[in-house]
């Protein structure tokens, strides 16, 4: 065998396996869906002209996963295969084609459909009602994600009409329309967490929430496209899908019977304009033979149905010459660089502004003075810079050159270590970051105060009545009435909005006050293990990183924050001013003993006898202390089903006592009876 083929296998199934991982785990993409299926051809043709490097664990033979540790799994009734895809006409052509070589000369319908953007799902009717759906998995078993399901209005939980069969199992797709995921990510960009990339990986991550409350805020939605069973009301699939439509699902009405191909060729070239005017996202479409006797004459591969494929549609891309390079400064101090476009046309939005997120990317496009840049959205809302057209380089422009200085308060930039962040130092007297924080605060998810926006915040930091969000508690009505916009009433209602934040629960106070890199969940894990402000001011970051979903990374920023003398005279006053500053004595758990006083416990796995939330208080209540991650600190580990492999391994390389829930009960005193 040639070695350099040799190592091109292993190399692409290095890379495959780590793809796959930050796409279906992750939710991270290095590389667009199309880069993916090149690598994987690749992979295959190398793989069939040597049978001698077979593998079972290649990426050629597995579907995808998005299987988490925090389900329940299940078997699928019928397995979810993916689709072959193809990238134009000609390839789809070829697949009818085949087609019709597979069926022996028949004649056949092929029913077009639009392919949704978002994340599949299973759901299994008896009698008419809802009883389980599974997400995808790894096509052969999924995430029991019912009652996440339950919270999607467009599912319906019984159905109406008539003539469903007794038992059937009906598949689609799961996604959050553009409006919800713009609202989420102003949310997101509001509370300083990570943005979603795009509307696939924020429905995917939604449907994984443990909490049902935030899966039904969110506001996703459902489009249903397949039925499986063994008494379908019709033979065909179009016929049955308009009957899954009278049941009360929903079912594009781009779905549309095609009879040769002209009318295929028709479809594409009609939707590749028309899905641009789409409320949700699509990437592609699916084409389907419409009888089901004739998908099962054709069959399937290892991978795939040979009886549908998929089509994806190119990114949209534009090409445009860049103004000028500006430098936005965030409320935590971190510097943006954004280019400033000639406006372009771009999925149906005028395009004048993209990030170019930090220092690296520039260099690494090589972007200079005046170039003509690709832009593209292709599946996400955010347009990004994609490429250089160097050819088109004027003569003597100049490479873009990052700020060293900030550009909003002069302050020398310094670099995060390990991060290709820039930051301004100047947390106190950098305005952008002043009213930054003080426009975080006031959040309806944080403090909030209804009437003070971005606007309102930076004039009140001009007129110098708020310079830090403790003095927010000084303001008055007359001193409003000299902002212009205000008037009585308006003032007043803020004045009460303020009066009324007192009594925001703590959590979210610690959420208010912009520690870096403590979002909304990490604030709730914070504010109940320390149970008060003095107590979180004091403990170490040794003590920290014990808690829950806080890595050395975050423990390092909350004592950071409370060691500037400036934050702590900040906290002082909002105490002085009746901000809530712990948790009430009453809703503060008592310790049922100190059995497990100075024991630190890391849970893994699913149980049978309580929650993993409900062993957390357990542990907590007996004095013991819960991390998230094992370390040489971790006493023991509580195992359920399905503990994660690479926990098991770190705990029997440490040495770690590993028990189970019969063991950890006995432990603190309670019965396993």
């Amino acid at each position: 065998m040639n070695a350099s083929e040799s190592d091109r296998i292993l190399h692409l199934r290095k890379e495959l396996h780590r793809h796959n991982y930050n796409y279906y785990v992750a939710n991270s993409p290095e590389i667009s869906d199309r880069e993916f299926d090149i690598l994987l051809k690749e992979l295959e043709e190398l793989e069939n002209r040597h049978p001698e490097m077979y593998d079972p664990n290649s990426p050629t033979q597995r579907v995808g996963s998005d299987i988490s540790s925090g389900f329940i799994q299940a078997a699928h009734i019928y397995p979810m295969l993916s689709l072959a895809n193809t990238y134009s006409i000609d390839d789809v052509d070829s697949w009818v084609r085949r087609t019709t070589e597979g069926l022996a000369g028949q004649d056949f319908t092929v029913v077009g459909e639009l392919k949704f953007d978002g994340t599949g799902i299973s759901l299994i009717y008896e009698h008419g009602k809802l009883v389980r759906a599974v997400t995808r998995g790894d096509g052969e078993k999924g995430d029991i994600v019912t009652e996440n399901i339950r919270t999607i209005r467009s599912i319906p939980l019984e159905l109406q009409g008539s003539g469903w069969p007794d038992f059937f199992e009906i598949r689609g797709e799961i996604v959050l329309p553009w409006a919800a995921f713009d609202r989420l990510n102003r949310q997101r960009a509001d509370a300083g967490e990570p943005l979603f990339a795009n509307p696939r990986n924020a429905a995917s991550g939604t449907l994984k929430l443990l909490n049902h409350q935030e899966v039904a805020r969110r506001g996703l939605d459902a489009y249903l496209y397949y039925l499986l069973g063994e008494n379908l009301p019709c033979d065909n699939h179009y016929d049955n899908m308009m009957a899954a439509r009278s049941w009360g699902f929903k079912v594009s009405d781009a779905m549309t019977k095609l009879q040769d191909l002209e009318e295929i060729d028709e479809f594409i070239r009609k939707w590749d304009i028309e899905r641009k005017q789409s409320p949700v996202a699509t990437d592609g479409l699916v084409f389907k033979i419409n009888s089901i006797k004739q998908q099962l004459n054709l069959g399937f591969t290892a991978k795939s149905p040979r009886w549908a494929v998929a089509y994806k549609f190119s990114a949209e891309r534009a090409l445009t010459r860049l103004r000028s390079v500006s430098f936005d400064v965030g409320r935590m101090g971190n510097i943006t660089p954004v280019a400033n476009l000639e406006p372009v046309l771009l999925s149906g939005t005028i395009v004048k502004r993209a990030s170019l997120h930090n220092e690296d990317i520039i260099k690494a496009l090589d972007i200079h003075q005046g170039d003509m840049l690709y832009v593209e959205k292709g599946g996400e809302i955010i347009p990004k810079i994609t490429g250089v057209d160097s050819d088109s380089r004027l003569p003597d422009a100049e490479p873009v050159k990052f700020v060293s200085h900030c550009p909003a308060c002069g302050t020398r930039l310094i670099r995060v270590e390990g991060e290709a962040a820039w930051v301004c130092p100047n947390k106190q007297g950098c305005v952008p970051q002043i009213v930054g924080r003080i426009e975080h605060f006031v959040g309806r998810r944080m403090m909030n105060i209804d009437g003070i926006g971005e606007e309102t915040a930076a004039a009140l930091h001009a007129h110098g009545f708020v310079n830090n969000i403790a003095d927010l508690y000084n303001l008055t009505v007359p001193d409003l009435l000299k902002i212009e916009g205000f008037a009585e009433k308006s003032a007043a209602r803020v004045i009460d909005g303020i009066a009324a934040s007192k009594t925001v629960p703590f959590e979210r106070v610690i959420f208010a006050l912009s520690i870096p890199f403590v979002g909304e969940t990490t604030a709730k894990k914070v504010a109940k293990a320390a149970k008060s402000i003095d107590r979180l001011m004091a403990m170490p970051a040794y003590e920290l990183e014990a808690i829950e979903d806080v890595g050395p990374k975050i423990a390092v920023s909350i004592s950071e924050y409370f060691g500037d003398q400036e934050n702590r005279e900040i906290v002082e006053r909002l105490k002085a001013a009746g901000v809530t500053m712990e948790i009430p004595q009453e809703t503060t758990d008592t310790p049922m003993s100190d059995i497990l006083a100075g024991k630190t416990f890391v849970i893994s796995g699913v149980f049978s006898r309580h929650s993993r939330d409900e062993y957390k208080d357990l542990i907590e209540s007996h004095g013991g202390k819960n991390a998230g991650s094992i370390s040489k600190k971790t006493d023991y580990v509580l195992a359920g089903d399905n503990m994660g492999p690479a926990k098991l391994e770190k705990a029997n390389n440490l040495g770690i006592p590993i028990i189970n829930e019969d063991e950890f009960l006995k432990m603190i005193g309670t019965s396993t009876e």
